[in-house]
């Protein structure tokens, strides 16, 4: 029979590891569950939640102080080096809210601590903790996150009054009555290095009439706005105004701070957040009906997608908004290719969140490259649009790091001769007692052995960073970047049913934009299947009124294409990204541009009472084949590979100047012949 007092000494002992494992942990689980006894989870212990609380918000400061000394080499933009780092004990949108502020706020800031001789007094303090310390004492509405009791939060505390005196004088320096009134000046730029108000990128919004109209956001989520007769006006923080675009539908923009994350329409997938210039390319290729199936080449995330959708549905009198189905009978499809097959599930959340799902095909992990343009199912593709990657350069914010003014410490300052305040003020703890180097407000952020030669980091539109350490470096980059756009514009050119093209990136450089235009242009597929620039005059309506056009070169090569293309560039006052966008139209192989739509005064399409667009040439005939059809697709030719790699801007205007000499004088009566037999046909 088992000892009884053994049994008891098992259970007492298998309680108190129990019991420790219980406390070590967190308490994942009841006791009880330990000795085979099911039991539900229990919540951890609250001292434990509330020590991961303590231990981030003390962590807060450092890290937001790490994130405004990294070297301005790091790549990517602020909120993607914030949001991308996984080691943060803070939560990265509280760090970036913490720096953005700020570095907002940094010269009045500045101005008070050294005022105070805060720096002079609190010895622990470097130049950032103090800014970002001081911030948050004056401008948070819960103060400094830290413990009462925290060393960082009493070498500030005990300065308050002070602090809060000279906050007032910067304000009535200022000629200012209010703190209102100062964070309006704040918010405006006002405190700038230049003096000049800063000019902020608006919050550009696509309606996405797929599930909304214009009118019913006006009166619902945008009730409370009023209307901006200038872009400008809405290119400043705060305040709730909007501005209806003039030259794309369907297209808002509010103020820089409007927070819409939250509301309704664009949890729905009513409101699409996108750059009035990424917003280009689907309304200037404008998919008819009579153009077929579309394909986007590079789709992810979906915003030019969407918008694609949009289009097509808009020039369908048989899509109603209130009835989704509708959209599923439109006899037209969208090909949206994405080669990476993360992105890939982005590129379909969004689509069915704009819901255009049913009339969206997705090549998940699909490179547009290895498509076969004498597929059957491509057999109807008449319109394609070309976003390919490229260096990114026109991007607003992936090069920009808010200005911060950084303060000195104070020799003969207002508080250069009170006693220090505390323990922290004699310097004698572990924390750094001096600025480190990279803090000095009169010096640049560079460090011991670091090259003496210029570092810039190129990022490409997809986040990929590239090291530039010279012209030549850039160079090579952007002829990389060139070679394989125009790989993909000679691939497109090859689909035998494609009567238009939009090229775009997001790039500022010439060699990305004309330049990869100039070399198609030039090459043997463009040549035999009589793809041209469409001209200013042919575009839809908003695309004809942009004044923004392409550049002519440093020697006038792109002299002959530059007015049929389109660019924008940011900080010009248009509140836009940088963004080049090329439209290509057939004129071969039964692409008579001739054959075109008759638009009104607003470029809206005109149409018969079958909701049948309305053709400007009646003629009505029937496309000549080429001889070409039977060929067999096998792949990009080598002569294009070559064309693509290595084609110089002077070899192609050469190629185009030769093209047109041949055609000279006999040039004009080949189209009378050509028209003469589609009358007869």
């Amino acid at each position: 029979m088992p000892d009884p007092n053994r049994r008891y000494a098992y259970l007492a002992i298998s309680t108190l590891v129990a019991i420790w494992f219980w406390v070590l942990i967190g308490r994942p689980t009841s006791p009880g569950a330990l000795f085979g006894k099911s039991a539900d989870p229990v919540k951890p212990l609250a001292g434990h939640t509330k020590r991961k609380r303590r231990n981030a918000a003390m962590s807060l400061y450092y890290e937001a102080a790490d994130v405004l000394k990294a070297p301005t080499t790091t790549g990517g933009s602020l909120k993607s080096r914030i949001f991308s780092k996984k080691d943060f004990k803070a939560a990265p949108a509280q760090i970036y809210a913490l720096v953005i502020e700020t570095c907002k706020w940094s010269a009045v800031l500045k101005e008070v601590i050294e005022k105070t001789g805060l720096l002079g007094l609190e010895r622990k303090l470097t130049p950032l903790l103090s800014l970002l310390l001081v911030h948050d004492l004056l401008l948070a509405k819960r103060g400094i996150s830290l413990p009462a009791t925290h060393g960082l939060r009493a070498s500030i505390e005990r300065h308050k009054a002070r602090l809060n005196a000279e906050f007032t004088r910067a304000r009535i320096r200022r000629g200012l009555g209010s703190l209102e009134a100062l964070t309006e000046h704040v918010e405006a730029g006002g405190d700038n290095t230049s003096g000049i108000p800063v000019t902020t990128h608006p919050r550009w919004i696509r309606i996405n009439t797929l599930k909304t109209t214009l009118e019913d956001q006006l009166a619902t989520t945008f009730k409370d706005y009023t209307r901006a007769a200038e872009v400008s006006e809405v290119q400043k923080r705060g305040g709730k105004k909007i501005f209806l675009d003039a030259h794309v539908p369907n297209l808002i923009a509010v103020p820089p701070s409007a927070d819409l994350t939250k509301s309704a329409a664009y949890t729905s997938g009513a409101l699409i957040f996108q750059d009035k210039a990424s917003c280009f390319p689907a309304y200037l290729l404008d998919p008819l009906a009579e153009d077929g199936d579309v394909i986007d080449s590079c789709a992810a995330p979906g915003n030019k997608t969407t918008h694609l959708a949009s289009i097509l549905a808009s020039h369908s009198p048989a899509v109603d908004v209130a009835d989704p189905t509708t959209l599923a009978e439109l006899p037209q499809k969208i090909h949206a290719f994405e080669k990476d097959k993360v992105r890939a599930t982005t590129l379909a959340k969004m689509v069915a969140l704009a819901g255009s799902d049913g009339m969206t095909k997705i090549h998940s992990a699909t490179d547009f490259l290895k498509a076969d343009p004498e597929s059957p199912q491509f057999a109807k593709v008449g319109a394609l649009l070309l976003d390919p990657s490229c260096s990114g350069s026109g991007i607003v914010g992936r090069d920009d790091m808010p200005e911060l003014h950084l303060p000195s410490e104070a020799k003969g300052g207002a508080a250069a001769g009170a006693k220090p305040g505390g323990k922290g003020a004699k310097g004698k703890g572990k924390g750094k007692d001096k600025p480190t180097e990279d803090e000095k407000p009169s010096q640049k952020r560079k460090r011991e052995g670091e090259p003496e030669e210029k570092v810039e980091v190129l990022l490409d539109d997809d986040g990929v960073p590239t090291a530039i350490t010279s012209a030549q470096d850039l160079q090579a980059r952007l002829a990389s970047l060139a070679a394989f756009q125009l790989t993909l514009l000679l691939h497109a050119m090859r689909f035998p049913g494609a009567r238009k093209i939009t090229y775009s990136t997001c790039s500022e450089h010439n060699e990305e934009n004309e330049g990869v235009v100039l070399a198609a242009l030039g090459s043997e597929v463009a040549r035999e299947r009589g793809w041209r620039v469409l001209r200013r005059d042919e575009q839809v309506g908003g695309m004809k009124r942009w004044d923004v056009r392409g550049v002519e070169g440093p020697e006038g090569e792109y002299e002959k294409i530059s007015e049929g293309c389109i660019r924008a560039n940011k900080g010009d006052g248009e509140g836009t990204m940088g963004f080049f966008v090329c439209p290509f139209v057939r004129d071969g192989e039964g692409g008579d541009v001739e054959a075109k739509v008759v638009r009104d005064e607003s470029g809206k399409i005109v149409r018969d009472a079958m909701g049948i667009p309305v053709l400007a040439s009646a003629s009505g005939g029937e496309d000549v084949a080429m001889d070409d059809e039977d060929e067999e697709w096998g792949g990009i030719d080598e002569a294009e590979e070559q064309v693509a790699e290595s084609v110089p801007n002077g070899e192609a205007t050469a190629a185009v100047d030769e093209d047109e000499s041949k055609e000279g004088e006999a040039s004009k009566p080949a189209k009378k012949k050509r028209r003469k037999a589609k009358k007869k046909t």
